[in-house]
């Protein structure tokens, strides 16, 4: 196991404990909007203090990229963090979240873990290690075709997000597969991509801590993931495909075909 992955997991550990311990005050959490339909909790600061404090009792050198506190710079060692991902979820009382903590290393995916504390699933990746599920190796789908798959998405709620051109490849993919599904946490969607739950996901303008330990899980579980063009600048612009080998060609030809036609 590389070093920093039990750190890791006991920082998702320790934010999940926070927020399981919140969820009987739901309707007294102080809840602040970060823009529209974009919302952070007391809960958030919380779960991300307690992340950032066992990191840097560890590794004190290391740079932090955190949705809340921003980023604190370091040395070529960075931890990329969402402590609450799916907040809409969570105040709602919709019980689908998650934790995600990666770290990359010059630009690299190191460590990647996705941690839903309410069923108690806790995905893990290590570069050339595999990926697992509560210490149980997982491969992706072998879905070898659209037709019939499952398909991850994300719907977009904010200007920026292309709101016509999604739902061109929407369109696009209903008529294709046999599902889509919006269950309002990227880091878990792309750990059911990993896990062979999802055969594939795709959305636009996510963050770089929404997507980053997922990313290494399917990369590690043996899927593909790219940008909407194939390319490699999905940690930048947060417009990302995932999918297993065998429908990963059909599914970006299918996304880029739809999203030219607008």
């Amino acid at each position: 196991m590389k070093p920093g992955l039990n750190i890791a997991v006991s920082a998702a550990r320790a934010a999940g404990q926070v927020i399981l311990r919140n969820m009987n005050r739901l309707p007294d959490i102080k809840v602040h909007s970060k823009g529209t339909n974009d919302f952070v909790s007391e809960v958030d600061h919380q779960a991300e203090k307690s992340i950032i404090e066992i990191i840097q009792k560890a590794y004190p050198s290391h740079a932090i990229l955190a949705e809340e506190s921003g980023a604190q710079s370091g040395d070529d060692c960075e931890w990329i963090i969402d402590p609450l991902d799916g907040t809409t979820n969570y105040l709602h009382g919709v019980p689908h979240f998650s934790v995600s903590i990666a770290m990359r290393e010059k630009n690299k995916l190191q460590l990647g873990v996705v941690y839903d504390p309410l069923k108690e699933e806790l995905f893990c990746a290590a570069r050339g290690e595999g990926a697992t599920l509560n210490n149980r190796r997982i491969r992706v789908s072998k879905q070898r075709d659209l037709t019939g798959s499952l398909i991850g998405t994300g719907l977009p709620y904010r200007d920026d997000q292309e709101l016509e051109v999604y739902l061109a490849t929407l369109r696009a993919l209903l008529a294709r597969t046999s599902g889509i599904r919006r269950a309002g946490s990227a880091a878990l969607d792309l750990a059911y991509v990993a896990a062979g739950r999802f055969d594939g996901f795709w959305e636009f303008g996510l963050n770089t801590w929404d997507i980053a330990a997922g990313v290494l899980l399917i990369q590690e579980a043996g899927g593909l993931v790219s940008d909407l063009e194939g390319g490699h600048t999905h940690m930048e612009t947060g417009n990302i495909i995932a999918a297993n080998n065998q429908i990963y060609k059909n599914l970006i030809t299918t996304i880029n075909n739809a999203a030219k036609s607008v």
